[in-house]
């Protein structure tokens, strides 16, 4: 028996999840906008892309945070001045599995998907629960 909008094997990969994090960061976005996007959107972070769609970095809450911690003015700072340039993306061709260890192993709550070489969206810990349980974003509905 298979659930409704999931394949009768399961889904597989990144790239069969419907993802609920589409933010994205411009490189030269202003931090006290993204500061703000990010608090009025209740997302914990987003990737950060070039004008390309290529993706460069990703800034989280805790980026923000860290910066104005360190006593720096978020309204003169670019995204390029916050975000983690560390930060990892996945194909959608990478496998759930394979992406839930790896941000199990890294803390971290988004990962951004690559789709044709530009990011497309992030997926979320509850991205990965609802597709292991069978259910879809509208469930909150």
């Amino acid at each position: 028996m298979s659930l409704p909008g999931v394949p009768k094997e399961g889904l597989k990969t990144v790239g069969q999840i419907v993802g609920t994090n589409e933010l994205l960061f411009q490189a030269g976005d202003n931090g006290l906008a993204i500061a703000t996007k990010l608090v009025s959107s209740h997302i914990t972070g987003a990737p950060v892309v070039d004008s390309k769609g290529h993706f460069i970095g990703f800034i989280s809450e805790i980026d923000v945070l860290v910066a104005i911690e360190c006593g720096k003015d978020v309204r003169k700072l670019r995204a390029e001045d916050i975000m983690n340039k560390s930060a990892i993306a996945v194909d959608e061709s990478t496998t759930i599995s394979e992406a839930i260890r790896m941000m199990a192993e890294l803390s971290i709550l988004n990962l951004p998907v690559e789709k044709d070489g530009k990011v497309a969206y992030s997926v979320t810990r509850h991205d990965f629960l609802r597709a292991r349980i069978g259910v879809g974003p509208d469930i909150e509905e």
